[in-house]
């Protein structure tokens, strides 16, 4: 059985190794920069880490940040990042449900929106996310900084 969880610092060299095998990153931070990192995440309010485990190894991952907003009315929206799922692993199931959690949160938190961000090649990953409802909805843009 498939258990989403808060992550936990014992987590984080896991998370770390996932990053590196599902998004093919090949600069991740060290043990001392990503315990830092993940430090301050945790002062933000309803910004989360949430690992996938079975039988107690780490399958997946993302992050989910609810936040308020002053327009659409105060309506709060959910922002996911860093989605991964072990190559191991992927096609069954785990980036549903984690995914699905996610929604189930932001729903909870009365969200109006959850929105994600995902690289133009990854042609793939987006054939998932649309199986999940998720649309094509104007335009990111990003600088370089």
């Amino acid at each position: 059985m498939l258990t989403i969880r808060p992550a936990q610092a014992e987590d984080l060299s896991a998370v770390l190794a996932l990053y590196q095998n599902a998004l093919e990153d090949p600069e991740i931070l060290s043990p001392e920069q990503a315990l830092a990192t993940f430090q301050r995440m945790q002062s933000y309010p309803d910004y989360t880490l949430y690992i996938a485990e079975q039988e107690q190894v780490i399958l997946g991952t993302f992050a989910l940040l609810i936040m308020d907003n002053l327009g659409h009315a105060g309506a709060r929206s959910g922002v996911v990042e860093d989605v991964a799922v072990h190559t191991s692993a992927q096609g069954q199931g785990i980036g549903r449900e984690m995914m699905t959690f996610a929604m189930e949160r932001c729903r909870e938190k009365q969200c109006y929106k959850m929105a994600l961000s995902s690289n133009l090649k990854r042609e793939r990953t987006h054939a998932f996310y649309e199986s999940l409802g998720f649309q094509k909805h104007g335009f990111s843009f990003l600088i370089q900084l």
